[in-house]
């Protein structure tokens, strides 16, 4: 998870803060699920998700707000995120990890978010990314 990060001319915001908040926290990955539900880029990652994503979208939405240094919504309801463990069951490669970045970079850019906040934490996101990912390829 994300602590303070060092923003010149801040005091040590943290991503949650830069972000906005909770409702842009809400806002970003609304966006990223309709990305992967429709972008033809995004297909083998949506073929991982059942049809209904509100439950994932929910799910990113706790996480991110925590991740990010908001309040810990996903382990309040449901424990440690455990993100390997609990994504283990899929397939992820580096095509699953690429498909999962670009759709959250064109979210990013699609809300609205500037430059330096996009390359910050799309830094930080490829990292989780790349951790779960479990086949070669």
């Amino acid at each position: 998870m994300l602590d303070k990060i060092g923003e010149p001319g801040s005091s040590k915001a943290t991503l949650f803060e830069l972000l906005g908040g909770v409702e842009q926290v809400r806002v970003l990955v609304e966006r990223f699920y309709d990305i992967m539900d429709t972008d033809p880029r995004a297909a083998g990652i949506r073929a991982m998700h059942p049809a209904d994503l509100s439950n994932a979208r929910e799910k990113l939405f706790m996480f991110l707000v925590g991740w990010t240094g908001g309040p810990q919504l996903y382990i309040e309801r449901y424990g440690h995120p455990r993100l390997r463990m609990r994504h283990i069951s899929f397939p992820i490669d580096e095509s699953a990890r690429d498909q999962w970045m670009y759709c959250m970079i064109k979210a990013m850019h699609d809300v609205g978010m500037e430059a330096a906040l996009i390359e910050k934490m799309g830094a930080a996101l490829h990292g989780v990314a790349d951790f779960m990912r479990n086949r070669e390829g």
